[in-house]
């Protein structure tokens, strides 16, 4: 018995196992299918890619009781860093928001929720990088997450990274939902 609860522990503890799954904590797009092929639209312009850059319509619903506001990331696991790749980081999304429209990813953050903020990309930006991998790569793995935190807002500088930004987000999630979408070139 001490084995497998050893085992459970180590899966939450590393966030294997979350509220997400437990609770029906749910994130979907009307622009992105799970597993499908990302578009055009979600693929970068830069760096040799000639994509549109539009950040995608999502919505989520189901959080738990007690979520005080959300972080929603992008991240590419397979980028040859040696630590992924983060496309899209907005945070201090109020409670009561259960969706982001298509395009609210551009730098001026006009069209976001009043209150929540685009943390710096890996692109050096505030704003939506879409999919850009290098050419002849398999097609890589790109991770849509919600996540519900108990609390109003996550303090970090305007310049904060997104590792700064993704530590302070796992100290106060009570829930994560995510899906996976694909791109190669």
């Amino acid at each position: 018995m001490l084995k497998k609860t050893s085992v459970i522990f180590g899966l939450l503890l590393f966030g294997c196992v979350t509220g997400a799954q437990a609770g029906g904590f749910m994130l979907s797009s009307p622009t992105i299918k799970p597993n499908s092929t990302l578009s055009m639209d979600q693929v970068f312009n830069g760096f040799g890619c000639k994509g549109n850059n539009i950040s995608p319509a999502l919505q989520w619903s189901g959080a738990p009781k007690g979520t005080k506001s959300f972080a929603l990331t992008i991240y590419d696991p397979d980028a040859p860093t040696g630590s992924g790749w983060w496309h899209w980081v907005v945070y201090n999304i109020p409670a009561d928001v259960t969706k982001l429209p298509e395009g609210v990813g551009d730098a001026s953050g006009a069209k976001l929720p009043a209150g929540a903020k685009q943390g710096r990309t890996d692109y050096g930006t505030h704003a939506f990088g879409g999919a850009c991998p290098p050419p002849g790569d398999k097609p890589h793995r790109y991770i849509f997450t919600v996540n519900a935190l108990k609390v109003d807002k996550i303090d970090v500088p305007d310049d904060a990274s997104p590792a700064l930004i993704g530590y302070m987000v796992h100290a106060n999630r009570v829930a994560k939902a995510s899906f996976k979408a694909k791109y190669g070139r």
